[in-house]
């Protein structure tokens, strides 16, 4: 029988051969080439009737081609076939406990793929690198500090049309790698509480590693969602200059599509900017409740939870204060009316039980009772100064003083009648004693 390495080392001696450039200088020779290297991988990995997982080096070609390939056909290929193969390669699974053959105890067991290929360089566990002897390209992978790099350029918005939407697409696909490889984790951790599972997770890694700008990674994602609520308000204008976006070297035809799919892939990548905060909300929720029952440890790094950190940001920018609580109450009800887009209209999403509750389904009620604290605060800051009148009226609403204290009252009452174990802070009970006080006040 055939060694399966060698198997593997013929593959990928045939579909990277369709990549070597050499004497060609046509930029579309160069394109068609690559397109038909991913049609190559898709064949043999996804569509043969004995179907093989593309060895690392064809998956770092893969990803590098996403990042240089400037077309939109190419990045938009390249996306979906690492999005395929991800799903019909898993690099982490829970094995159900049906499937052990041992007493469990009900718990399943956590399958991690220590030879599977992965787009960071952070993995836990993984001695592959060094095994192997496989010399890959770091310049195509990422590690802590160029995924927060990722996430800037994304945020400033410093390149060309199609540059940008290569970022968008490898961050979207960067995000649905982190959710898969600590979705299966959390859940077994729910079962176990094995804090060790959410540890060694890729996600944890990354924000923990001394490399990442945390404050700044903080700092951009809040950018990259106020940019989709100006988008969607009408306020920030896309204006793509196509024409200078496009490689001189490359026909029209191949990004032909770019000014219709720009906005489509500017949602969802303000989608997982947020899929992204939450991941991270849920990683140092579990995490205090692991400090609670004694399960870390000072190999544990620290660092401030995403929520603080947020909440800095906000404190000294208010103007991404709107645009980051908007997102995350508003319902397909609420998109026809412009007052939903403001304070008045946030707390109105928790006027109540049944509009609280399907907020609660995107975020825990303790993050819900903070960013409510916290916008309470910045609103107050706000009405002591006259000169801010106009800002008030068109970021908060027209309610009075008394009317938001009290709709800021019911909100917490309908928080803590859906969530009878919430615990408020100091902060926030604060934030709720001067609210009920103020709300005594006549109009």
């Amino acid at each position: 029988m055939e060694d399966p390495r060698t198997n593997s080392q013929r593959l990928e001696g045939n579909t990277l051969a369709i990549l070597d450039f050499s004497g060609i200088r046509e930029a579309r020779d160069i394109h068609d080439d690559r397109l038909s290297f991913l049609e190559a991988v898709r064949a043999v990995s996804l569509a043969s009737t004995s179907p093989s997982p593309p060895t690392w080096k064809m998956f770092d070609a893969i990803l590098q081609i996403l990042r240089d390939g400037l077309s939109l056909e190419l990045a938009v290929a390249c996306f979906q076939l690492l999005t395929d193969l991800d799903k019909r390669y898993p690099r982490v699974y829970v094995r159900d406990s049906d499937n052990l053959g041992t007493n469990s105890g009900g718990a399943g067991e956590l399958v991690v793929n220590k030879e599977a290929w992965s787009p960071f360089t952070v993995r836990s566990g993984n001695s592959h690198f060094e095994d192997s002897g496989i010399c890959r390209d770091s310049n195509s992978l990422l590690d802590s500090a160029s995924f927060s790099s990722l996430v800037e350029e994304i945020a400033v918005g410093r390149h060309s049309a199609i540059k940008t939407v290569q970022n968008m697409l490898l961050f979207q696909y960067l995000v649905r790698a982190l959710e898969a490889d600590f979705l299966p984790r959390h859940t077994l951790y729910k079962e176990t509480l094995n804090w060790v599972f959410l540890r060694e997770s890729v996600l944890s890694q990354l924000v923990a590693s001394r490399k990442m700008n945390y404050k700044s990674l903080v700092h951009n994602c809040l950018s990259v969602v106020s940019t989709r609520f100006f988008h969607e308000a009408n306020i920030c204008h896309t204006d793509l200059k196509v024409q200078e976006s496009i490689s001189g070297d490359l026909p029209q035809s191949c990004n032909v599509g770019l000014p219709f799919a720009f906005p489509e892939i500017q949602r969802k990548a303000c989608d997982a900017v947020q899929k992204l905060l939450i991941l991270i909300m849920e990683l140092d929720v579990i995490r205090k409740e692991a400090e609670k029952l004694g399960l870390t440890s000072r190999s544990d790094s620290f660092r401030a939870t995403i929520l603080d950190t947020i909440l800095d940001e906000l404190t000294y920018n208010k103007d991404q204060l709107s645009p980051f609580l908007e997102p995350s109450t508003r319902t397909r009800r609420s998109n026809s009316s412009p007052n939903d887009e403001t304070f008045e209209g946030i707390l109105n999403c928790f006027s109540n039980p049944t509009t609280t509750g399907g907020i609660l389904r995107k975020m825990a009620s303790e993050v819900a009772c903070l960013l409510l604290a916290q916008a309470f605060k910045c609103y107050l800051s706000l009405q002591s100064d006259q000169k801010n009148a106009v800002f008030v009226t068109e970021k908060i609403g027209g309610s009075t003083l008394p009317e938001i204290c009290n709709s800021l009252v019911t909100a917490f009452k309908n928080l803590r009648k859906l969530d009878r174990d919430l615990e408020l802070t100091s902060f926030e009970k604060q934030a709720l004693t001067t609210a009920a006080a103020l709300a005594s006040m006549k109009s």
